[in-house]
């Protein structure tokens, strides 16, 4: 499933580029340029319609469960304050990174994109947005109104205290959390659901910024692509240099195990996919099970290292391309809300679009900017899912060593096959 949605992907792009680049060459009048990449975005706002009316109820039920499961107790305290604590700062290094690198490679300067047609989203508007006003937004007066409205922070701020209060009721709210849990499944799979109509979407996306930019927005892609995949190379290495510093010259045979699990998620783009082989492999490099069953499942909602650095990347990016300005102090509102907003995301295909969709209007840079980065989305997903596994997978031997509960290698390191279904 996962190859023929990748050649989808590719058949989608090719024949967005073809159709844009046919419509952009035969029609001359702008006007005429305007209209055919219209219809074409019809698709596009479709799509990004269907990513809106799953974000209230996917951030609830996946922020919910995993609060809920973090239980109570002191042991469970204690490893739960070294594992959050190890994801609060590799979050903070992963979202900063991002906003250094897009800030020092400007992939998107250079567009020039006007905002979409009836937006009120212009650049100067950013900013009207201060500190004071976030902090006062954060906190809901109605959890019905903020569903409604898709107010992110302010479902994760009831969604905390819920989950809280089901973890310090333990047994009690033990029906509760399985529906929630059911909920959280069924959102997944509509999650899936919508992102098989994503090849149409890009098909739309290509097309329509093709039609209206001409060709030369292919070397954005190529800049996009190359530098995002620079900076995760740049976060791997600040990643493994913190496990060495912890774990020692054990890292080499941490690297060796988790290599397949990784190369699963780099395929599939999906994180959820490689999880049953990144436990075993944890478990057969001496990660004890009790450390492993923890930290692994809470770093799948806590510790998208690689999820996050695109979060602001991708953002920045979209407001280079639509000159919104943004002072230091928006980008650390953003990078606050993003280190909040995608702690309730789980590690499905092309998640982060989720995120980055319910955080752009806070900042008024237009929603239509998520197609400029969904053509190439599926590309760049590869890499910051496996990302996301080899930071897991950090964070997890890291937390065994603080606990001496880091075994010997109980196994041949090579053992988990590579099984792409």
């Amino acid at each position: 499933m996962s190859r023929n949605f990748t050649l989808f992907i590719l058949i989608g792009m090719l024949l967005g580029l073809a159709a844009g680049a046919a419509c952009n060459a035969t029609l001359h009048d702008p006007k005429a340029l305007a209209d055919a990449a219209g219809y074409f975005s019809l698709i596009t706002d479709v799509f990004l319609r269907l990513i809106k009316m799953i974000i209230a109820p996917l951030v609830f039920s996946t922020l919910v469960s995993g609060i809920a499961h973090m239980g109570t107790g002191s042991a469970v305290g204690r490893v739960g304050l070294k594992t959050l604590g190890w994801f609060l700062t590799a979050s903070i290094v992963s979202l900063l990174l991002g906003v250094v690198m897009v800030t020092l490679l400007h992939p998107g300067a250079g567009l020039h994109l006007p905002p979409p047609t009836g937006s009120a989203m212009a650049a100067g508007v950013a900013s009207s947005l201060s500190l004071k006003d976030f902090m006062a937004h954060v906190f809901p007066t109605s959890i019905a109104d903020a569903m409604a409205k898709n107010e992110i922070l302010q479902i994760v701020v009831f969604s905390t205290f819920v989950g809280s209060a089901m973890a310090a009721l333990g047994e009690r709210t033990a029906g509760l959390l399985a529906l929630v849990e059911q909920l959280a499944q069924l959102m997944l799979k509509i999650t899936n659901y919508v992102m098989r109509l994503a090849p149409f979407a890009v098909f739309a996306a290509i097309a329509a910024t093709v039609t209206a930019q001409g060709v030369g927005i292919l070397g954005t892609y190529a800049a996009l692509v190359g530098g995002f995949y620079a900076s995760l190379l740049l976060l791997w290495a600040l990643l493994l240099l913190a496990g060495f510093l912890v774990i020692g010259p054990r890292l080499g045979l941490l690297i060796r195990a988790i290599r397949q699990p990784a190369l699963i998620a780099f395929s599939t783009a999906t994180s959820e996919a490689a999880y049953p082989r990144t436990l075993e492999a944890l478990e057969t490099f001496g990660v004890s099970k009790r450390v492993a069953s923890f930290v692994l499942p809470l770093g799948y909602s806590f510790n998208l290292d690689g999820s996050m650095m695109y979060c602001t990347f991708a953002s920045l990016f979209i407001a280079q391309a639509y000159g919104v300005h943004l002072t230091l102090a928006q980008i650390a509102v953003m990078v606050l809300m993003l280190m909040v907003t995608s702690k309730g995301i789980a590690g499905v295909p092309r998640a982060s679009l989720v995120v980055i969709a319910a955080i752009l209007p806070t900042f008024r840079i237009p929603e239509a900017g998520i197609a400029l980065v969904l053509g190439v989305d599926h590309f760049l997903d590869m890499g910051r899912t496996a990302t996301n596994v080899v930071g897991n997978s950090v964070a997890a031997a890291v937390v065994a060593r603080w606990e001496n509960e880091l075994g010997p290698v109980r196994g041949p390191l090579d053992a988990v096959d590579l099984v792409v279904e």
